[in-house]
């Protein structure tokens, strides 16, 4: 027998029970929403991916995903829309554009966009998707794509907490954690914050370890020190920048398959420009974002972010 279509399913769903968002259009299936839309697939929900990598759409379906050849084709009967896009233009269009979100998903539908953008960005898509009579909030992520990977992720959302509410058990197939932040908006103030702060702290865990070592310390009883006493975060327990230490860390693979310096210098040049608009100093925030820049301008830049311990090594190598 063959397969029920999308939209079959999407009125079978719909008949029997109303009030379960089932069918979800999955947008932009990279390194972290591949393994997203495979954990809504896990928890049961029937999902229509669009991405403009073929190579993408052919992972995917692996995982059980339906490809879309276009937005207009993903959302397409849909119970809910979830995204997670590049940068603020690419999540502009793929819901305000011609053929976008907004114009062509059903009435009722919930959108979810998990793409870290300016504040600004779904401040304007908000109106115009509540004047078209669907839902959105503003959820972005924290976790890598090692929480992407494992559905360990934490979302930061802003909106109407109805919409939050409703969002929860997509959210939940996805992530751990779940936090309603405030109105339009906020999930993204969040997500900034977190990432600058991430970013600072990357940035200190390998200047201190550099010069650790430098001075002759075994790394492995340095790290152990260090997540042993006050300086202990993310960065040394979870993420250390220094190869071998963290068999899981993408330090120990080469820094690949993290979360790409590019991706990082976006987040924190977002992250300033907020900073700027409302006049808040960030002396450290300053410094992270052009020790970032560097590494990407070294050519660096699809390496995970604390390659900027590579920065720093070879730079006191050379002295």
């Amino acid at each position: 027998m063959a397969a029920r279509s999308f939209t079959t399913r999407y009125l079978l769903t719909r008949t029997y029970s109303s009030k379960a968002d089932k069918n979800v259009a999955f947008l932009g299936l990279g390194n972290m929403g591949g393994y997203m839309a495979a954990n809504l697939v896990k928890k049961g929900f029937n999902v229509r991916g669009y991405d403009p990598s073929k190579e993408a759409l052919t992972a995917a379906a692996k995982d059980g995903i339906t490809g879309a050849n276009s937005i207009a084709a993903a959302v397409d009967g849909a119970d809910a829309v979830v995204s997670i896009l590049p940068s603020n233009k690419v999540v502009l269009e793929a819901y305000l554009g011609k053929d976008g979100v907004v114009a062509h998903a059903p009435k009722g539908t919930l959108l979810i966009d998990s793409s870290t953008v300016d504040p600004n960005v779904p401040k304007e898509i908000f109106p115009v998707a509540i004047k078209k009579g669907v839902g959105f909030i503003d959820a972005p992520v924290s976790g890598g794509v090692m929480g992407a990977q494992n559905a360990t992720l934490a979302f930061m959302a802003g909106g109407r907490k109805e919409d939050f509410d409703r969002s929860l058990p997509m959210l939940q197939a996805m992530g751990a954690k779940q936090f309603h932040c405030g109105e339009i908006g906020a999930g993204q103030v969040a997500k900034l914050t977190n990432n600058m702060l991430m970013g600072i702290t990357g940035m200190a865990t390998a200047e201190c370890m550099n010069m650790g070592i430098k001075m002759g310390l075994d790394p492995k009883v340095l790290l152990d020190v260090l997540n042993n006493s006050s300086a202990r975060s993310w960065s040394t327990e979870v993420y250390c920048p220094v190869p071998g230490l963290v068999a899981t860390a993408p330090s120990s693979r080469n820094y690949d398959g993290g979360f790409k310096n590019e991706l990082m210098v976006k987040d924190l040049e977002l992250a300033s420009g907020m900073a700027l608009g409302i006049r808040s100093p960030i002396p450290l925030g300053a410094v992270a974002t052009q020790l970032y820049r560097i590494v990407q301008s070294r050519g660096y830049g699809q390496k995970d972010f604390s390659f900027v311990f590579q920065l720093l090594k070879e730079e006191a190598d050379k002295k």
